[in-house]
């Protein structure tokens, strides 16, 4: 996937992610949180052997790994 596509992911991802996990986040931050996410994502996913191979499949992946991302800084937060 080339970098714009990416960052394209990445901002719908974040997006998606600040919305289920109801946190409020700035449009740079959910980009930043959705490539990060798809990195997470990949990686937790990976281990179990689920990979993604289209454009729905890496937003999904995204979107799981910035759940867990947003997740893990509420509870430092706490």
């Amino acid at each position: 996937m080339g970098i714009i596509a990416g960052i394209i992911v990445g901002a719908i991802a974040g997006w998606i992610a600040s919305i289920i996990m109801k946190s409020n986040t700035g449009l740079i931050m959910n980009i930043i949180l959705g490539i990060a996410g798809g990195f997470v994502g990949s990686l937790l996913l990976g281990i179990i052997g689920i990979g993604s191979s289209n454009l729905l499949g890496s937003i999904i992946v995204s979107v799981i790994g910035a759940c867990v991302i947003i997740g893990v800084v509420n509870l430092i937060k706490k």
